[in-house]
């Protein structure tokens, strides 16, 4: 049992584990300390100063996000003096910040907004100065725009701690400091792997994703185009908070009818494919694992974690699974098995993502095999904010729209396609369909493989199917990675076999579900509701095998043949080189 402390925050007692800071502690009370550069995924490092308390004895404030609590404590976090300070920091950083809030892609949704308003901010003592920075808009997935950054260093410290990217740094002394991509490249040049974390920690509207919304209007209104739209699984658990619902409703009825209303033609779902990927990937892991080839298998849905990959560890290009994610798939079977279905030129085809992940954004023209279909699979990813945006705009009431359905042949999915939205849930899917292929019996003793779920950075465990031990490996957000390849690393150098036979990855936190383009203000407390919403999804699916998906079956059978066909390997697989870290 921890060691407790006990102290007094604005004169009521509290007790609470040795190490807690003196900002956590004060919640314990229900007392709201201020914060800006703070976020719980993030170790504290007082960038910003608006978090100061006063300890009794003593004549300095303290930073309450990064000062622990001692015995006999008494700290007060409001009085006049401590508000006055709190006021002047925050008009000092309004003074160096573009006063365009209308324009603004975090207007009514932006941290220092918010606190200008709570502390009745209307007048600013001090003179603006906010000196021009171009933006950097050189990656297709996410903008950077250093004259609205405060320098609160979430960004970075996302970057380099969490990612172990280090594409972004402080660079500059003094007033000429600002944030850009190490090197001072552009963020395209840099190591970026285009992942939006940046964007999802950050307070302000100084990273945000690339706004791809007038393009796709402009396709709902061009009468010579087919719009048909896709929605990944993390998408539906996370649309409802832009509307005020609680993190991991379902949503996935009225997405559908809200994307009807805007126009598209046919609304299909990235579970689908992902039951697809399963067939894919599964197959291909299958076949390594019975005859022979390079393990462990790593998965390859994760655009952001094959970018890393391509740039960090090379040396794993062999052990990448050659199957493409579930958007591209999808992509490439809406402009020739479902054009071919409905007698549409696949060149009039216009389709549309919605993605939890700015680094889609990236992936669909990241090589020529992006264009399996003899046109660009996927011609716009938009993210959830996107689309809640769309919604919003076009007058659409989406809380109360009743529920409708996806339109086959690319719609129906089974539980399996819907947890690839988590961590573990690409590895558990597989683990579903490769112990029927492996053992021919018709489900698995238990459909649910417990041991890759949870929030943990990286999991390990040995499945066994029937006498045969699989050993797989789990790792979610990039910082992770390193250590279960250094693990294979270490095997290959010792001349063992490696200790695993499957790793997936993801680069986000917890997975989709903590995607880059996913409605701000993400923790762990909405990640693991997000997360329950996902499982949810599964559990009331009649199916829960992507190999049971009667419209897969179909695709086999009438279009692809079998798993790792010739046509199925054209269309649905993909290839990885080695990259610079620095285009440069």
């Amino acid at each position: 049992m921890a060691n407790m402390v006990q102290l007094e925050i604005n004169g009521i007692p509290v007790e609470v584990p040795a190490g807690t800071s003196i900002l956590n502690a004060a919640k314990a009370v229900q007392v709201k300390i201020p914060t800006l550069c703070y976020h719980p995924d993030l170790r504290p490092w007082a960038a910003c100063g608006i978090c100061v308390v006063r300890q009794a004895g003593s004549p300095k404030l303290l930073r309450a996000c990064c000062t622990d609590v001692a015995p006999g404590m008494k700290i007060t976090t409001h009085d006049a003096d401590i508000v006055r300070v709190r006021r002047t920091v925050l008009e000092l950083i309004l003074a160096n910040h573009p006063n365009d809030c209308l324009q603004c892609p975090r207007n009514n949704n932006c941290e220092l907004q918010k606190l200008a308003a709570d502390f009745g901010i209307r007048e600013n003592p001090f003179p603006a100065d906010v000196p021009p920075i171009p933006v950097d808009k050189s990656t297709p997935s996410i903008v950077l725009n250093p004259e609205k950054c405060i320098k609160c260093g979430r960004c970075a410290l996302v970057c380099q701690e969490m990612q172990d990217v280090w594409a972004l740094e402080f660079i500059g002394r003094g007033e000429k400091t600002r944030m850009a991509p190490a090197a001072d490249v552009t963020l395209n040049e840099s190591p970026c792997i285009k992942c939006g974390q940046c964007s999802a920690h950050c307070p302000v509207g100084a990273i945000y994703e690339n706004d791809e919304t007038r393009k796709v209007w402009d396709a709902l209104r061009d009468t010579d185009k087919v719009c048909v739209v896709q929605i990944a699984p993390a998408v539906r658990v996370a649309i409802g908070e832009a509307f005020g619902q609680e993190p991991g409703k379902l949503m996935t009825g009225p997405t559908y009818a809200g994307l009807r209303r805007l126009g598209f033609k046919a609304v299909f779902d990235t579970n689908y494919s992902a039951d697809v990927t399963i067939m894919e990937e599964g197959s291909e892991f299958i076949e390594r694992f019975t005859k022979g080839g390079a393990l462990p298998l790593i998965t390859s849905c994760c655009p952001a974690w094959t970018d890393w990959m391509e740039k960090y560890a090379s040396d794993f290009i062999n052990n990448f699974s050659s199957a493409k994610s579930p958007q591209q798939m999808l992509g490439v079977l809406a402009k020739t098995y479902y054009a071919e279905k409905m007698k549409i030129d696949p060149a009039k085809i216009f389709m549309v993502s919605v993605m939890p992940c700015t680094a889609k954004k990236f992936e669909i023209s990241r090589s020529e095999t992006m264009f399996s279909s003899g046109h660009q699979d996927i011609d716009v990813v938009l993210t959830t904010r996107e689309l809640a945006r769309m919604f919003k705009s076009a007058g659409i009431d989406f809380l109360k729209l009743e529920a409708e359905e996806a339109d086959s042949v690319l719609g129906d999915y089974t539980g399996a396609g819907t947890i690839f939205g988590v961590t573990g849930g690409v590895m558990e899917a597989a683990l579903r369909t490769a112990y029927c292929l492996i053992t021919g019996e018709a489900q698995p003793p238990s459909i649910d493989f417990t041991a890759v779920r949870g929030m943990e950075g990286v999991k390990e465990a040995t499945i066994d199917i029937k006498g045969t031990k699989v050993n797989i490996a789990v790792a979610h957000q990039m910082g992770n990675v390193e250590q279960v390849l250094n693990a294979v690393r270490e095997d290959r150098k010792a001349g063992r076999k490696p200790r695993y036979d499957f790793i997936e990855v993801m680069a986000c936190r917890g997975g989709c579900i903590g995607g880059g383009g996913q409605p701000t203000g993400a923790n762990d407390e909405v990640r693991k509701a997000r997360t329950a919403g996902i499982y949810t999804d599964d559990e009331k699916c009649t199916l829960r095998m992507s190999h049971l998906n009667p419209q897969v079956q179909k695709l086999y059978a009438e279009f692809l043949g079998k798993p790792l066909s010739p046509k199925a390997h054209k269309l649905l697989h993909n290839h990885y080189h080695a990259k610079k870290i620095y285009a440069k």
